[in-house]
């Protein structure tokens, strides 16, 4: 592939996350990374000697103002997402913003606003849609092989990173809500609640409860916190006919449970009592075809670029996990 066939390749920020985004950026050939910005010397004195080909440096115009460059990969605080997305845009460039990609409604309108006046891809990185684990999951759903979907229980806990920026909602909650959205063809909620507990920092929570409605009488039940004795990743799906256990942090990612419980219709005439049948046929853990999440989101970035395609994780879906989380009880 000639260079003026690849996406060339500006990155902002290579603090927590960033070195990952680099990283899978770097490998794929269909790309090449000309300039990575960060405003921390120390992080750039980190890194900047395992890519040589790569210019270093704190200055945030030198991407925007490269005409090369046709693409900003961004990994910053999300305060800082809204002004750097729209900066990119405006210099005609494709973005990939980590999660979540904006901080409020009104943030993304403007986001999905000038992205679709120029034509430019704007993309959220939320990494477990791009998971073989999650992606199988989604098959099993859409075949009915779990049955009717009842409700899906999400648990994302640890004790800590505590930070300040956001609360434990704004910093966990987008991977599962962006699950639930996936797993339901993001489908509008038809009402969402959520509760949250601040101990450490006055008013910002360190334990969320949320609870998303849909319809058919579906729902979703998030609890995310950083302030817990252990450290959980996990997805509880219950269907009809057969239940889901997604656990990030087990061997088995998957689980496959062929339990149910099924009413009798031997009824008793005044229709007070009913006769269950609880069944229980054990566990099944299905072959997940693994590749790193990561890899996989990235190379969706830059195909989506080259070929045009639809985007998995585009400014419309990172809408709805914005919208979900700015939701105000009423």
């Amino acid at each position: 592939m000639s260079k003026e066939d690849k996406i060339v390749i500006g990155q902002i920020g290579i603090g927590y996350w960033g070195p990952n985004l680099l990283r899978n950026f770097n490998s794929n050939k269909k790309c090449e990374i000309k300039k990575v910005v960060d405003l921390s010397s120390e992080s750039i004195s980190k890194i900047k000697d395992n890519y040589k080909s790569v210019h270093f440096s704190q200055d945030l115009d030198s991407i925007y103002d490269d005409d090369e460059i046709n693409a900003v990969g961004i990994a910053t605080p999300v305060h800082t997402h809204y002004e750097l997305s729209i900066r990119a845009l405006n210099s005609r460039k494709h973005i990939f913003v980590e999660k979540p990609m904006a901080q409020n409604e009104s943030e993304m309108r403007d986001i999905i606003r000038i992205s679709e006046e120029k034509n430019l891809l704007a993309m959220v990185g939320h990494t477990y849609l791009y998971n073989s684990a999650i992606r199988l999951i989604k098959k099993m759903i859409d075949n009915h092989e779990i049955g009717k979907l009842r409700y899906i229980y999400c648990e994302r806990t640890n004790l800590g990173k505590i930070r300040s920026d956001v609360d434990a909602l704004w910093n966990l909650a987008p991977h599962d809500i962006s699950i639930i959205q996936y797993l339901l063809d993001d489908q509008e909620p038809t009402l969402v609640i959520k509760n949250g507990m601040s101990f450490i920092q006055k008013g910002i929570d360190d334990v969320s409860f949320m609870q998303i409605k849909y319809k058919n009488n579906i729902e979703a039940f998030i609890h995310a916190s950083w302030l817990h004795p252990l450290k959980k990743r996990r997805i509880v799906i219950v269907g009809s006919e057969r239940m889901i256990i997604f656990d990030d942090m087990a061997e088995n990612k998957v689980s496959l449970y062929n339990k149910s419980v099924k009413i009798n219709n031997n009824i008793n005439p005044s229709g007070t009592s009913f006769d269950f049948d609880y069944l229980d046929n054990g566990i099944e853990y299905p072959t997940i075809n693994w590749q790193e999440p990561l890899k996989v989101e990235t190379n969706h970035f830059i195909d989506c670029i080259l070929k045009g395609n639809p985007c998995l994780t585009d400014a419309s879906h990172a809408m709805k996990v914005v919208k979900i989380l700015s939701t105000k009880n009423s």
